[in-house]
């Protein structure tokens, strides 16, 4: 007695009708894969949300580590930034705070302003910006960050390239502003051709296209130069082995192809969440910032002079 079961059983099929099923399993196949990707580029292609405080301290918890981009004078985004991290911070998030906006070199000067004894009639939130804060950046709105890292006792961690190692670097190279063991680290002697490319485009731009190929790239150098300072600064708060950080920083920074992420490893990469918020005046592909952030949020345009005009007045003026 047979005691394999009748939807078991080898069958054969004659060649032709062999050759119809490969045929008709591919075409599925194929339909499969195609509707799987235009799926994938259609979810790519929608824009991003609107800003909101909720939506933002959500996609802060999905990593321990994250970096959070901004357009830095704007307003809007500052406000709904500072209160997604009061909200993360009060369903007991604990991480380290760094910060573009201090040179690495004031990491000290930090440390002793918020320890040191105050002047009188001074905040410490206060004197820790007169006694690191770089200059060029409106403080007033980086207040209320670390009036938060003060509150809840936070490390908070001076990151970026100072100006004068960004001059060094156009001049002298990416590698020129880092110790050995950070350009072995992070291979800074050979940095890859398509990297300087993309950003030389970036950094063009940014500056309304008006640049020459060469000082595009001489300026690609030390934007590259302060991702790589940036991602040795937060290393060290990298969980697991960290706390987890967040990383304050301009959206060109946080970038997943080009920024910051470029110099971490993988699996400090895995742990690691970007996050870029973009004004509504300039989402123009969707589909891009996909690859470049892992969250992104639209927010409303800050009213400014047009960035662009001094640029083109120097220009003529050469």
């Amino acid at each position: 007695m047979n005691t394999v079961p009748p939807y078991s059983r080898r069958m054969t099929l004659p060649s032709f009708a062999r050759a119809r099923l490969v045929a008709s399993v591919a075409s599925v196949i194929s339909v499969t894969c195609l509707l799987g990707l235009a799926t994938l580029l259609a979810a790519c292609a929608v824009p991003p949300p609107t800003l909101d405080s909720q939506q933002l301290a959500a996609e802060m918890q999905r990593r321990p580590n994250v970096l959070l981009g901004e357009v830095h004078d704007n307003r809007a985004q500052h406000a709904v930034r500072a209160q997604a991290l009061r909200l993360l911070l009060e369903r007991g998030a604990r991480p380290a705070m760094a910060f573009e906006q201090f040179d690495r070199e004031k990491q000290s000067a930090l440390d002793a302003a918020r320890t040191g004894q105050l002047p009188a009639g001074t905040a410490r939130v206060d004197h820790l910006i007169a006694q690191a804060g770089a200059r060029g950046w409106d403080w007033p709105l980086y207040r209320p960050y670390l009036e938060l890292a003060l509150q809840y006792d936070l490390p908070i961690v001076a990151a970026n390239l100072s100006r004068a190692d960004a001059t060094r670097a156009t001049r002298d190279g990416v590698a020129a502003v880092f110790d050995a063991a950070a350009r072995d680290r992070m291979a800074l002697d050979r940095l890859p051709e398509a990297l300087i490319d993309a950003q030389a485009e970036a950094v063009n731009r940014g500056h309304c296209d008006l640049l020459s190929p060469e000082a595009a790239r001489r300026l690609a150098r030390a934007q590259i130069a302060r991702d790589a300072a940036l991602a040795e600064a937060i290393r060290p708060h990298l969980a697991p082995a960290g706390r987890g950080v967040i990383l304050f920083t301009g959206n060109g920074h946080a970038r997943n192809d080009i920024g910051v992420p470029f110099f971490l490893t993988p699996e400090e990469r895995t742990r690691t969440w970007t996050i870029g918020i973009i004004e509504d005046a300039f989402v123009r592909d969707a589909a891009a910032l996909a690859t470049r952030f892992d969250a992104r949020f639209v927010s409303p345009t800050q009213e400014r002079p047009d960035p662009c005009e001094p640029l083109r007045r120097n220009k003529s003026r050469a």
